[in-house]
This record gives C-alpha cells, structure tokens and sequence, in this order.
C-alpha cells in the first residue's frame, strides 16, 4: 500500500534537478500513504515518485520506483495483487526470473509478456502507473472496483497523476479555477463521483478503467479512458430448484479464499469488527484460518443508538480475537480540519470519523486490517431497500391520494417533524409526490443530501444556473441498465455510492494513519458470482442480505445476524448541537461564505434553527455545507504551499476510554 505520482513531460523541457524537485514536492505531501521509504526516477520525459508502505518483501528489493531487468519498463504501484505468487509460478514457467518476491516485480514481467492485458490477469486492489521507455508510453490502471484512487490532469506541457489530489495540487501552475458541477453533485451526494473532481483541471480515473498516454510521431497524445471490466448486468430470471443451498455453500467457499488470499502479509495482521454482519464474518472465517487468535478492533460511543460495540464483543468472545475497543466522544471541531486536508475534496460522509479512528486504533497494533464493505452491494443490504420496496408497492396507491396523503404529512405538528423520524416523514411525503418520476429520481429519495426541490430556495447566485440540470441524470443510464427498480437501486449503488464514497472514505481515512485495508467481500470473483444469482436467492422472503446470513449461520450468532441494521454512523445531529455548533455558526453564517454564492445565508440560518429547535433534522446539509466552506478556506483560499503543509496535532481523539 502506498503513495504514487509522476509525469510526463510532452516538451523535454525539465532539468534533472528541477525535475526531481516537482517530484519530490509531489509525494513528500502523500508521505502518510507511505512512511517506510521514498523513490524518485526520471529519465529526460517520464518522471516516477513513490511513498512506500512495505506489506510484501520487506527488503530494499521491493523499492519503488521499479524498474525490469532491462531497464526500459518502470512502475509505481499502490495496492496489493493477491494471485502474485500464481502469476509469478506461471511467469517462472515461461522462464522469467525474478530479482525479488514483491508483487510489484510480477506487473512488471507479466506486462513484458501480455502488454495491456497484465490488467485482466490481476486479482485484487490497485492503481499504477506502468512507463514503456522503448514505446515513449504510459500507461496508467485502477481495480475493477475502485478500492484505490488514481487522479490526473494535463497542466501545461505535461501529464500529471497522483494518488490524491493534493500531489497535482503541488504541481507548479496548478490552476485552482472550480468545477462548479462537481460542487452541484457534492451537494446533491455529499462527495464528487468520478470522473470529476473539485477543479477544473483535475480528472479520477474511473473504477475498472485503464488510460494510455503516448507519443505517436512528434506529438503526445492523451487516450480516453477505457473500461477493461463490467460487472454481469442485472437480470430478471427465477431460481433454480436447490439454487438457494448452492448458493450459500459457494459463498462460504468463495469467500473463505478471498480472506486467504488476504491474509498474505509479511507484517501484522488484524480486522475491523463493527459488529455487524459482514465485518463479523469475515472476522469469524479469519479465526477459522488463523493459528494465532485474531486482532480485532472496534469503535463506538457513548450515545446508544450509534453504538454496536456489545455486538463486536459477541463475536470476539465467541472467537476468542485479541479486541481492541475504544469508547470516544471526539472533539470533532479538531478532527475535521485534520480530516478535510486528507480528503483534499469537498466530503462529508459522518462515518468517516468513526472510520479514522478506527483505523487508527488499529494502527497501533497492526499495519493491515480487513474489514466486511462490499457485501451491501453485492448482497441487496443496505436498509434503504426496504425504502425501495416500499416505492415499488407505492405504485399501487391511487393517483388522486397520493398528493392528498403528501399534504397531510407535510402538515403534521412542529413536535411530529424533529429529529430522524421527520427526516423520514418528509422524505415519504416527497416519495407520494413523484410516483410518475423516472426510477432513478425515486431512488435518489433514499441517498441524496440535498434534493432537487430544495436548491430553489437553497442555492445562492453562483449555483443558480444549475437549477436546470438535475445531478441526478448521471444516474439514469445506470437504471436503465436495470430491469426493475430494486435491480437498479443495487446497480447505482456498485457504480457511484461504492466507488466514490464508500472506498474513498476508507482508502483515505486508513491511509491518513498508514494502515492497509483490505476488503474480501469485493473480491471481483465473488461479486461476478454474487451479480449472477437472481435477487430472489440474495433477498428469500424480502430478507436483505438473506443468502448471507443463512450462510453465516452456522459461524455467527442469530441475534446478531437478524437485528435491525445500525450502519457505521456517528452523532452529527447531537454534535451540531454541542462540539460543532460554535464553529458551524462561525463559518456558515459568515460574510465569506455567503460572498461565495453556493448556497443564500436565509437557508442556512432556516436550517440551524430548526435543527437547534429540533423541529426539523437538517444534519446531513449541515455537515455537507460546514465541509465544503471548511474545504474552500483550507485548498481555496489559502496559498497553495500553505494548504500543502498537513495539519498538526495529536490524530488520537481527545476524550476517549480504551478496552482490550
């Protein structure tokens, strides 16, 4: 796991020295990603930097930047290729020899002998970037799922890439100039999806995408990125007679070989336990693979309602895991600062807190750590499925009530409409609304921060121009890939809430404190197999996740399995009204954020009011728009060198009782 960056310089223009500054600027800012050791090469047009976090081959062998025998091939690689050492015996095979055991080294010579398709041969998580001296060509690659990030952009007479943001921002002539639709769909989503980012300039490779950048004759050119894998598209068929059993002996097998094949480590090892479903499986099939007990670690907070850990416990009991646990009230006025300079984009998932801490509790003990994302997806989890379902039976009310039952609800006491229970009662009466919308505005009631409906009153004169496009019409072609609705709920989900927040929350918040994840439930081959079973074998009886927990039966406990969802959540609402209100009052009803035009100081003060009087929930917006301004003065406002230079401070949380 590691930090990457680099360049190609279209006019040969650098000087060694000069060259081998940008360099050393662009990945001293990604050193977090990598503290055990750093690599500069430049050859006259291609630069390579490397931040190494050593996981395989420990020895100076498995330094980066890397280079093939010949020296015509280099690499910078962040990730892990979990099927190295079958590739590396096939490659052996051919008559290959290899100079160390890293799996960087077998990119390298698997590339020599099949090119571009090295890519369709790697199991696991990655992004690289591959230089071919002999062709003058770069070629540039991230995971079929998206675990690791990859950013580029062309400034200038130059190609620049990076694992985060914040190693092009270090670029001279870095152009700051917005991309306004990315704060539209920032504001819609609570995160940028890909391709775009926060600037102009800056574009994400895509999950599951490859990018070559090469010269032909005397001019360089900048491919378009390209798709090399899809999942198996969503399809309507009926199951099997025994398709059900099978299923869930397949899963307990496939699932067992992707916690093996993470569990290749040559540096300590441990799991998230959150006591749910998916990171307690995971952790359970470990146990049953491990011949020492399994470090665990768990987070949770002194308010009930976002507190799982008495669940964790039943699982590390059971298994009898070395546990680590931490109770935290953080200061969460000193985190975030700490938090938007690692996320270098406007974010404001909450869990990213919970999730940084956890990540550095188990820093302490570990350098690896799996945990259970991905099962959600692959397995229909996520409890705003119930939501859909009920939108699905919702077309069954007639036309001329649904408005009046709206109505009524939106008209229901002050007292009635606080605090999540009217967050959901006015997302019901939105849902009453829009029976006749398209599929895909339907799904949006269960995911979007701000919807389409509130930016009129919301949003301020720079925004304005963007009440005519919805950010939700990057989610039609997605649903109409779908043959029914709960399909395309699930399909977005894959392809933009998964890739764009889901995995940038934990790649960035793991990689804040050095600490590698791995997550075994979004191994490509279970999700090809699990994107292959009809919904009614994943959901028997409605039951999300059904075929999962039956399988997990015999391994976890049934009251664990079968209690209502929790989710990795935190206590915005309650520190908006505490740790965090003193600064969101400070910030968002500032002259300087209204001077910026996103959103008009009205609707800011409407909400805070309300949410302070508890006559309505409005946390989530909050949250989003305290990031966002938090955001502009921090990579905005300030000089860039100011920005670059990593916030201070002790990452632990400032009140905070642990238990092993």
């Amino acid at each position: 796991m590691c930090g990457i960056a680099g360049f190609v310089d279209f006019q040969r223009a650098l000087g060694r020295d000069d060259a081998l500054a940008r360099l050393g600027q662009m990945i001293s800012v990604l050193h977090h990603r990598g503290p055990d050791d750093r690599g500069l090469h430049f050859d006259g047009t291609c630069g390579l930097a490397h931040a190494r976090l050593a996981i395989i081959d420990l020895t100076p062998a498995g330094h980066q930047p890397m280079s093939a025998a010949d020296g015509d091939l280099w690499i910078v690689f962040n990730g892990e290729i979990y099927n190295f050492q079958e590739l590396r015996a096939e490659l052996v095979a051919r008559g290959v020899r290899f100079r160390s055991h890293s799996d960087t080294e077998v990119i390298l010579e698997s590339y020599r002998v099949w090119g571009d398709a090295v890519i369709d041969r790697l199991r696991g998580m990655f992004a690289f970037a591959l230089w071919d001296g002999r062709r003058q060509r770069l070629l540039l690659a991230r995971d079929r799922l998206g675990k690791k990030p990859l950013y580029w952009a062309r400034i200038g007479e130059a190609f620049v890439f990076g694992s985060e943001l914040k190693a092009l921002y270090a670029w001279p002539g870095f152009d700051r100039s917005l991309d306004l639709q990315a704060i539209h769909e920032y504001l819609t989503y609570q995160y940028i999806p890909a391709p775009r980012s926060v600037f102009a300039q800056v574009r994400k490779l895509p999950a599951a995408h490859k990018l070559v950048i090469e010269r032909r004759g005397e001019r360089w050119q900048v491919g378009a990125p390209e798709r090399y894998w899809r999942l198996p598209a969503p399809t309507v068929r009926a199951a099997r007679p025994g398709e059900a059993e099978e299923a869930q002996r397949e899963l307990v097998r496939l699932l067992n070989e992707s916690i093996r094949l993470r569990m290749i480590s040559d540096v300590p090892l441990g799991a998230f336990l959150s006591g749910g479903v998916d990171s307690s499986a995971v952790v359970a099939l470990m146990a049953q693979q491990s011949s020492q007990p399994v470090k665990t670690f768990s987070i949770g907070f002194p308010h009930q309602e976002y507190d799982e850990t008495r669940y964790a416990r039943m699982v590390a009991e059971r298994y009898r895991t070395d546990h680590h646990e931490l109770i935290l009230e953080p200061d969460a006025a000193a985190v975030l600062p700490r938090l938007v300079w690692h996320y270098n984009e406007p974010y404001s998932d909450a869990s990213m807190i919970p999730t940084y801490y956890v990540s550095e509790l188990a820093r302490r003990h570990v350098t690896v750590a799996l945990n259970g994302d991905g099962g959600d997806e692959a397995f229909i989890g996520y409890p705003r499925y119930d939501t859909v379902r009920s939108l699905m039976g919702r077309d069954n009310v007639p036309a001329a009530l649904a408005p009046w039952a709206a109505t009524l609800l939106e008209r229901l006491p002050a007292r009635l409409r606080g605090g999540p229970r009217g967050e959901r009662l006015a997302a019901l009466a939105r849902e009453l609304r829009a029976r006749a919308v398209p599929n895909s505005r339907r799904y949006a009631f269960t995911i979007v921060s701000m919807a389409d409906e509130q930016k009129p009153e919301a949003y301020g004169a720079l925004m304005r121009p963007f009440l005519q496009q919805s950010a939700l019409d990057l989610l039609d072609p997605l649903f109409a890939a779908a043959p029914d609705f709960l399909s395309g709920a699930n399909w977005a989900d894959t392809h933009v809430y998964l890739p764009d927040d889901l995995l940038v929350k934990v790649d960035i918040a793991s990689m804040a404190v050095s600490l590698e994840a791995r997550s075994p439930l979004l191994d490509h081959k279970l999700m090809e197999w699990a994107f292959s079973l009809p919904v009614s074998v994943k959901t028997p009886d409605g039951v999300a996740k059904g075929v999962f927990k039956k399988a997990m039966e015999p391994y976890l406990p049934h009251d664990l399995m079968y209690r209502p969802k929790m989710g990795f959540g935190c206590p915005i609402d309650h520190w908006l009204r505490s740790d965090l209100r003193e600064m969101a009052e400070d910030l968002l009803l500032s002259p300087r954020f209204e001077q910026r035009g996103i959103v008009t100081r009205a609707y800011v003060q409407r909400m805070m009011d309300e949410h302070m009087a508890r006559t309505n929930a409005h946390h989530t917006r909050l949250f989003a728009l305290l990031n966002l301004e938090l955001w502009f003065r921090m990579w905005f406002d300030a000089p860039a060198a100011q920005a670059l230079q990593r916030p201070q401070g002790d990452a632990r949380p400032e009140k905070a009782v642990a238990h092993a």
